[in-house]
């Protein structure tokens, strides 16, 4: 099905490169659920790992001039131990409920900021570390965790350049974390394989066009994006698991 719709999967996978940048959470919120139609789960699993290794390297390298060291570290440790943890349990736990809870999860906390919008989390230690643990096991087990780390950094009320270094160096670490695991899982299928360089380039060109974009924005229309893009992510989740 895949060969035969190979256009469309990689015009939605631009699409969901562009709104993972512009959103500073990456990609595999939104190319999850795209490549969910075209492969079975734990293949897409694998892809987007690899997917998503090519789009953080590309953010990193456009987005290079600022990052929080601190957040990197205090958020960015924990989503790497758990990511391994999430990856491993995939095996066993059914993920239906999970994404319900991801969802009903995600569309509290967005509603909760967009109304009350000074309400600020502090970034502290504590807090970098819950935020990181979650997204990590989310990652693991659904194959995103962007929207829960999206959320966190969205609450700290980061830079919106920062904000989106500071995801893409935490999300390179996840990605090679569960990559390793999905590998030994058996996730990583060669007749899929030579979709990565076909991926390589729309994550580069996904990721230049959302900065053109960005670039035109201001911080609060940033957060107020992200913030809504949560939202709707959460509702999209729930939908499509009741559809199904």
């Amino acid at each position: 099905m895949l060969d035969r719709y190979l256009p469309v999967f990689i015009i939605l996978a631009i699409l969901a490169e562009i709104l993972g940048t512009v959103g500073g959470f990456g990609s595999s919120v939104y190319f999850v659920p795209i490549a969910n139609f075209f492969l079975d789960f734990q293949s897409v699993l694998g892809i987007t790992a690899l997917f998503h290794l090519s789009s953080n390297i590309s953010k990193i390298a456009m987005f290079k001039k600022g990052f929080d060291k601190k957040i990197v570290m205090t958020l960015g440790i924990p989503a790497v131990l758990f990511v391994s943890v999430g990856a491993w349990l995939s095996k066993f736990i059914d993920a239906t409920m999970l994404t319900y809870l991801l969802g009903i999860f995600l569309i509290a906390l967005s509603l909760i900021f967009l109304i009350f919008r000074k309400l600020v989390v502090t970034p502290n230690v504590k807090n970098s570390i819950i935020g990181g643990s979650l997204s990590g096991l989310s990652a693991g087990v659904l194959g995103t965790g962007g929207a829960i780390r999206g959320i966190t950094l969205a609450a700290f009320k980061m830079d919106k350049n920062k904000f989106i270094a500071t995801s893409a160096i935490i999300d390179l670490g996840v990605d090679l974390s569960r990559s390793i695991v999905y590998y030994f899982n058996g996730y990583m299928r060669k007749e899929h394989l030579y979709l990565v360089p076909i991926l390589l380039v729309v994550s580069i060109l996904g990721t230049w066009v959302g900065k053109k974009i960005l670039d035109r924005i201001t911080q609060e229309q940033f957060r107020g994006f992200v913030l809504f893009l949560i939202l709707g992510i959460g509702i999209a989740s729930i939908v499509s698991e009741v559809w199904k």
